[in-house]
């Protein structure tokens, strides 16, 4: 791995966990609950880009597909609290 690839992926890492550590307080402190939904779901999009740079880091496929899958759960659960939020139920 070059020196450079090296240094934007450990920034890059670094960066996203930041990131997920602040939005962890918005996830904790949050007024609504709306604003916990939507912190819930940028973790799932800090968590799959993670998964993805240690993809790159380490050049393998299966990261990727892992990322995959991180995504659709990220999805479908924001959905299902979304429509718990509205609703007062997930299955109708």
């Amino acid at each position: 791995m070059n020196a450079l690839l090296s240094f934007a992926s450990n920034f890059a890492l670094g960066c996203y966990a930041l990131a997920s550590v602040l939005v962890l307080l918005r996830l904790l402190r949050g007024p609504r609950a709306q604003d916990r939904v939507f912190a819930l779901d940028l973790l799932y999009v800090h968590a799959m880009l993670v998964v993805m740079v240690i993809g790159l880091r380490y050049q393998s496929d299966r990261y990727f597909e892992l990322a995959l899958l991180i995504a659709l759960f990220g999805f479908v659960s924001s959905s299902a609290m979304a429509k718990f939020i509205l609703r007062g139920e997930v299955i109708e």
